[in-house]
């Protein structure tokens, strides 16, 4: 067949210009070529059903967890009321030792002096001998342990000084105790000393402790300069008597 007369090209059936794929916008009813990506889901939406139900439950425990710790820390230091009293042993239980708060620091007169708790040991040397040990301070020991350490242990921090209040809170001004609280303050803050001792004084090696002596060394904290008030700067030491350690401490029962 031979050309147009006018020089166009051949159109399709009908006389209708032929259409290609571009440039033709798609009907309701066909599918678009190209579709946004569906974003990603992140936390707990990208977990299974199941999963976040036990994610939750996870959640809502610690949530309680940490509502009852709050509420037994309050109780612990609020004044008595209804509720302390009817359950004031498992408030106790639940707060002391791990948990106990000190608040001296914002009472009305705040603790003013540095408080050392030394200790000095009788030791039977191998040879039979007696030989009595200088003087150990296990505050300091306290101290070190806790200085530069972002989460000391709460027995750095407590166990020592809550005995030494044990014993002076149950104990006469000559030191005599008082009642069964004023022996069972001996034997624990007796316990503690030995036990130290045979951690760090080098006769644990060599010998067997036989009595222990426990004092104290208060210095008051000196106030400002621009104060104008004066306190005494010496030491003074409170000493206690001997305590004899049991058979079953001294062969490493507390060891």
């Amino acid at each position: 067949m031979g050309e147009q007369p006018d020089g166009h090209e051949p159109t399709g059936q009908g006389g209708h210009e032929l259409s290609g794929p571009t440039g033709h916008e798609p009907t309701g009813h066909e599918s678009p070529s190209h579709q946004l990506p569906t974003p990603a889901r992140r936390g707990l939406a990208a977990l299974s059903p199941r999963y976040q139900a036990v994610a939750a439950l996870a959640v809502a425990v610690i949530g309680v967890g940490v509502g009852v710790h709050l509420l037994m820390v309050f109780l612990s230091l609020a004044p008595q009321n209804t509720v302390s009293k009817e359950h004031g042993k498992a408030v106790e239980a639940w707060v002391f030792p791990e948990f106990e708060q000190n608040w001296k620091l914002f009472a009305p007169n705040p603790l003013q002096q540095n408080i050392a708790v030394q200790v000095r040991a009788d030791v039977r040397m191998k040879d039979g001998s007696v030989s009595t040990t200088g003087w150990t301070d296990l505050s300091a020991q306290d101290g070190a342990a806790i200085k530069g350490n972002p989460a000391p242990s709460h027995t750095q921090q407590n166990e020592l000084r809550r005995a030494w209040d044990f014993v002076t809170a149950t104990h006469t001004a000559d030191n005599r105790p008082v009642g069964m609280r004023g022996s069972l303050s001996e034997e624990y803050l007796r316990r503690i000393a030995v036990m130290r001792l045979y951690r760090t004084d080098p006769t644990r090696r060599i010998g067997v402790i036989q009595r222990v002596q426990v004092r104290s060394r208060t210095i008051n904290v000196q106030p400002p300069s621009w104060s104008g008030e004066r306190v005494p700067d010496k030491p003074v030491y409170r000493t206690l008597p001997w305590w004899t350690v049991s058979a079953a401490e001294a062969a490493g029962g507390v060891r």
